[in-house]
């Protein structure tokens, strides 16, 4: 068996290396009693690289919009990551690419806020295709 890479055995903040994928479908109920419906949810769960803690954030549906909601939750609770190491679904893939749309789109003053939080920012790892099972396992991508 391989080493491990330096960021699963190098102590650090919790949450600053992470993996994110989905669990579910669940059925999600918002209120008790008769005739209240169950709407189908699903779980991101978000694992810390290093220690294995795990954050579980309830999803909507497979949407990039409902992923980035998601997202926007975990970081406000538990701060930025500098990686994320994810499969290549086409929420994740949606998800990096609005992000980075949305910061080309910016006005001069944001690209300006955008590039500072670019230099400490999120790097997202996505694994290969054929190969579901290697992520964050040290390979560059």
């Amino acid at each position: 068996m391989g080493n491990l890479p330096d960021f699963r055995t190098t102590p650090t903040r919790p949450f600053s290396h992470t993996g994110v994928d989905y669990a579910g479908p669940i059925l999600l109920r918002t209120n008790k009693g008769r005739g209240h419906k169950a709407q189908k949810a699903f779980i991101s769960v978000i694992v810390c690289l290093c220690s294995r803690t795990v954050h579980l954030e309830v999803v909507s549906d497979y949407t990039a919009e409902a992923f980035l909601a998601a997202f926007r939750r975990f970081t406000s609770r538990r701060s930025l990551c500098t990686d994320v190491h994810s499969d290549c679904g086409t929420n994740f893939v949606g998800a990096d690419s609005a992000l980075r749309a949305l910061f080309k789109a910016a006005s001069k003053e944001a690209q300006g806020i955008a590039a500072s939080l670019a230099e400490q920012g999120v790097q997202w790892h996505f694994n290969p295709p054929a190969a579901p099972l290697s992520g964050a396992s040290g390979e560059q991508r």
